[in-house]
């Protein structure tokens, strides 16, 4: 209120600090869950991509499917770091589908590092890449 001199009332003296402070911690947490749903969509395309990649080069002439998981954390590791590399664990398996063609497939499991590092790793993260295996 402000009172009959022109002057604000000592009673509501010093609340727009307070108010500052309460919506500025709001808006810092905002900021932090974006920033986290950010870095989690590009880690899993990166991830997708990369067992996609190890697929791909596993199931050529010659290459055992075993080549695939290694490939593939190689390429997860130049594209973000090697932590996340050490998060994910990958395997690379020959399957036979339901039309009898002969596949590689690379699973990656692991989580995705959080930005505020009291959380943990509480995103998981699942990948997997398919690829025809090319006749020797």
């Amino acid at each position: 209120m402000i009172a009959a001199d022109g002057h604000a009332d000592d009673r509501e003296r010093g609340s727009a600090v307070v108010d500052f402070v309460l919506v500025g911690v709001l808006v810092v947490a905002l900021l932090l869950a974006v920033l986290q749903v950010a870095v989690y969509v590009h880690v899993r395309n990166v991830v997708v991509a990369s067992a996609q990649q190890g697929a791909r080069y596993a199931a050529n002439a010659g290459v055992p499917a075993e080549a695939g998981a290694p490939r593939t954390l190689e390429i997860v590791g130049r594209a973000t770091s090697a932590g996340t590399a050490a998060g994910l664990t990958c395997e690379s398996v020959q399957e036979v589908d339901e039309s009898g063609l002969t596949l590689v497939v690379v699973r990656c499991a692991g989580s995705v590092p959080s930005l505020f590092a009291p959380l943990g790793d509480l995103l998981p993260l699942s990948a997997t890449g398919r690829s025809v295996e090319e006749a020797p």
